[in-house]
């Protein structure tokens, strides 16, 4: 019988602690591909390559596995291994991450994972984004490990829903159970610090502090921070469908 086919990607880079757990969960369910940047690619969003050469380097094959490194954005990632790698066959599901730190909330608009998520399910692919609510380079994810697994199989076995995706986080400690979740109201309030370099010229790291507006706790940041895995059902298509009928009044 032929074993899954799984493609994983991040935006944390090839070399990220994340993702090489990931490998090796989605490898005692399937023969794994990874196209993971070369570099650290968080916050890229949807972003892609259009004005300078991408490259596409096999970094290692064994029995089951394939991975390589791509110089662009995760979304590159995607398109180029649907473009190249996946020319005979495609997979029958894209995993990204496990990414450091939460894409819950207003985090998903601005994450490259989510956005190569939301690429494989333009491809017609089941996908799934798996965070962590922890951006320590070394931190253990060890503890999402039976929830990645299950949810995983449960997807390959069961599929999703036309153009659905799922966006899943977890806490950074133990996890009390799972709940199904929106995304919840917040925003960032973006503080820019200010350094001086050698010359006296100025430059800026970004930094903010997250305000979310929601108390229900089936809102995505609410559950993940009483201790749950919260999983967010997403579509690409971002069409306000509930207004549409009020619009066409106003403005046709």
């Amino acid at each position: 019988m032929e074993r899954p086919l799984i493609f994983i990607t991040n935006d944390d880079s090839y070399w990220a602690k994340g993702i090489q757990l990931l490998i090796k969960l989605m490898s005692n369910i399937g023969d794994v591909v990874v196209v993971a940047p070369l570099t650290q690619q968080s916050g890229k969003s949807h972003a892609i390559t259009t004005i300078r050469p991408l490259r596409l380097k096999k970094m290692e094959e064994r029995e089951g596995y394939i991975g390589y490194a791509c110089n662009g954005t995760p979304v590159d990632c995607v398109k180029m291994a649907f473009s190249i790698v996946f020319k005979d066959r495609k997979p029958d599901l894209v995993v990204a991450g496990i990414n450091h730190g939460s894409n819950a909330s207003i985090n998903t608009i601005y994450s490259g994972t989510m956005a190569a998520v939301f690429e494989g399910c333009a491809e017609g692919i089941p996908s799934i984004g798996f965070s962590v609510d922890n951006h320590d380079v070394e931190a253990d994810f060890s503890h999402c490990s039976s929830f990645i697994d299950k949810i995983s199989k449960d997807v390959l076995e069961k599929g999703l829903d036309e153009h659905i995706c799922l966006n899943v986080n977890f806490p950074q400690d133990e996890i009390k159970g799972v709940k199904v979740c929106h995304q919840a109201k917040a925003y960032w309030n973006e503080r820019f610090l200010e350094r001086k370099d050698p010359m006296g010229f100025s430059y800026y790291w970004l930094t903010g502090i997250y305000n979310c507006r929601d108390e229900n706790n089936r809102a995505d940041h609410i559950a993940m921070k009483d201790g749950y895995c919260a999983i967010t059902p997403m579509h690409v298509d971002l069409t306000a469908y509930k207004v549409i009928e009020d619009y066409k009044i106003r403005f046709e």
